[in-house]
């Protein structure tokens, strides 16, 4: 058993108990059920913004605790500031130490989109999400049936809100992606040894439709890491540790993004456009 499967396991026993603590009827009263969703793919491609989907994560399986006491507040209105597309809020709490008040907390101080990271194993997740404010949800293509991925991108746009879809390698592509998904995303991770590597995503990037919007996960650590993924055909870079192992996150982003957005420019003074592989 991998951490996910560990994680799938227990998410699965978690989700039958926040069903009985919260009926669906009490999420659907949410003040943020009804509102109006952002949307992610859209942001991703605007030419203001760096593509940069900023992520909040206070820890992770492979990393431990990476920066326990952040301030959502202070750190996503930060995130924005500095030029990100979106938001990323991991409200896991088991294994990330995430929770839901995280993603309404970014919800409350930022108009922009905020894809829920999570690990959906049951429609009502995806009820939760919309309550919560998400505008996009994850569905991960290790973890779930192809028939579950489907079903579950369907109930997602049903609720007005989108899917990115997350797979590791060629054959979780090509089993899991159906027309109801609005982003693919590739992790550069890898689920048994956590080894990292930016080739996963330019491996796969061709075998992504062309109409999808395409993200890269993972290991992302430089302008030149994001230079290499949009000559790949990528549009967003999802980010996370990269910025949380700061103690001001923001400031971390802020530069990052500066760095990208001067070495685009010297690429372009150059000559060399960036264009898709």
């Amino acid at each position: 058993m991998n951490i996910l499967d560990e994680i799938i396991a227990f998410k699965r026993t978690e989700v039958q108990e926040r069903k009985e603590l919260y009926p669906t009827k009490l999420l659907e009263k949410s003040l943020y059920f009804s509102s109006p969703t952002v949307s992610l793919k859209k942001y991703l491609l605007r030419p203001d913004k760096s593509g940069v989907i900023a992520e909040i994560k206070r820890a992770s399986p492979s990393k431990g605790v990476i920066n326990k006491y952040v301030s959502i507040e202070r750190t996503s209105i930060g995130y924005m500031q500095a030029g990100a597309s979106a938001l990323s809020v991991l409200t896991d709490t088991k294994f990330f130490h995430g929770t839901n008040d995280d993603l309404k907390a970014a919800r409350k101080f930022n108009y922009c989109p905020i894809l829920r990271k999570d690990f959906t194993v049951d429609e009502y997740q995806i009820l939760e999400a919309r309550s919560i404010g998400a505008d996009a949800i994850l569905l991960i293509a290790a973890a779930l049936t192809p028939d579950e991925i489907k079903r579950f991108a369907e109930y997602a746009h049903s609720l007005g809100l989108e899917v990115l879809l997350e797979v590791h390698n060629s054959e979780e592509l090509k089993r899991s992606y159906c027309d109801a998904i609005d982003i693919v995303g590739v992790n550069n991770r890898d689920l048994q040894s956590f080894s990292v590597s930016l080739e996963t995503s330019e491996q796969l990037s061709h075998e992504i439709p062309s109409n999808v919007v395409k993200i890269s996960e993972s290991g992302i650590k430089s302008a030149q890491d994001v230079h290499r993924l949009r000559s790949a055909g990528y549009q967003g870079f999802l980010i996370g540790e990269q910025f949380m192992q700061h103690s001001r996150p923001e400031e971390a982003c802020a530069q990052f993004i500066k760095e990208v957005r001067a070495f685009h420019a010297t690429v372009k003074s150059l000559g060399y456009a960036e264009m898709p592989a």
